[in-house]
């Protein structure tokens, strides 16, 4: 998930995913690459013993991906199989204004030495355009831009397709936005609605449905590092089922809809990203020496 400014809710969408993912039965690895590290904690992991994302963006060999890789603690509460990558505070020295070719594709080198071994891999962004976000990109098939009904972050959102082309030119031509996600919406604020309007006048079919309402039984959820989709109460069956059609949206944009069992994806959240893994298809992430 993606998104060019702080405060939106992308890691908040990234774990309503995730929950959605996981409620499926697809397996699941959640890539934590921002530097706050919520991601990791909203997935009940402990990183003791562990590597982190800062070993693996060192170096992006298998051995060292396995070692940041850890099972959520959702695991315990329900059967499933959904992993970490774990974040860290330390992500922000691979965070530069200026990053190489190299550096840009160590996170896509990295999962695919891994990614056989899951459906769907969403990777948490940083909420800038440096070498992170870049490094996400890289290794996505599709960028979920997340945004709410706000006058900045509509900029932000702009901004951020435009930096999703960019890339997608210049460096990796398989990658496409997914769409805009409004969160946190309040539907009977007059400024909500003006700016929603805004947005899909803007960005037309991009902006996806449902709209996210703020909601404090989804807060309520991830402060216990719970999936919300195992969170008692009709608001948090409403937020699960808000997720579980995002989610069918990334499966309809791999073409694969309801094939749990079959590779999947990468997706993004520039909020997110998603990767999409579908066997010979030509939107498989390919080895980066092959770009």
């Amino acid at each position: 998930m993606s998104s060019l400014k702080g405060g939106v809710g992308k890691t908040t969408v990234t774990l309503g995913l995730a929950s959605a993912a996981f409620s499926r039965g697809l397996r699941t690895l959640v890539v934590d690459l921002d530097p706050q590290s919520d991601v990791s904690t909203g997935m009940d992991v402990n990183p003791e013993g562990h590597g982190n994302i800062a070993d693996v963006l060192e170096n992006p060999k298998e051995k060292t991906v396995r070692s940041a890789i850890a099972a959520s603690g959702w695991n315990q509460h329900h059967e499933g199989a959904i992993d970490l990558l774990i974040g860290s505070p330390s992500a922000i020295n691979f965070d530069g204004p200026h990053p190489s070719v190299r550096d840009i594709w160590k996170l896509e080198e990295a999962l695919a030495s891994v990614e056989a071994d899951y459906d769907l891999v969403l990777i948490d962004c940083a909420p800038s355009l440096n070498a992170l976000t870049r490094t996400a990109w890289a290794a996505s098939d599709r960028v979920l831009v997340v945004t709410e009904p706000g006058l900045f972050a509509v900029a932000a959102a702009d901004r951020a397709l435009r930096a999703i082309e960019e890339i997608r030119r210049g460096i990796s031509p398989r990658l496409q936005p997914l769409g805009i996600v409004i969160n946190r919406t309040r539907p009977q604020s007059m400024e909500h609605q003006f700016r929603t309007r805004e947005l899909r006048e803007m960005f037309g079919p991009l902006v996806l449905s449902p709209q996210l309402p703020e909601r404090t039984s989804l807060q309520q959820a991830q402060g216990a590092a719970k999936p919300v989709h195992m969170w008692p109460g009709e608001a948090a069956q409403e937020m699960a089922g808000y997720f579980d059609q995002i989610l069918d949206r990334v499966l309809r944009s791999a073409k694969l809809e309801g094939a749990a069992s079959a590779p999947l994806a990468r997706q993004a959240t520039q909020a997110t990203a998603v990767v999409e893994n579908e066997g010979d298809d030509s939107d498989v992430v390919s080895d980066p020496a092959a770009n």
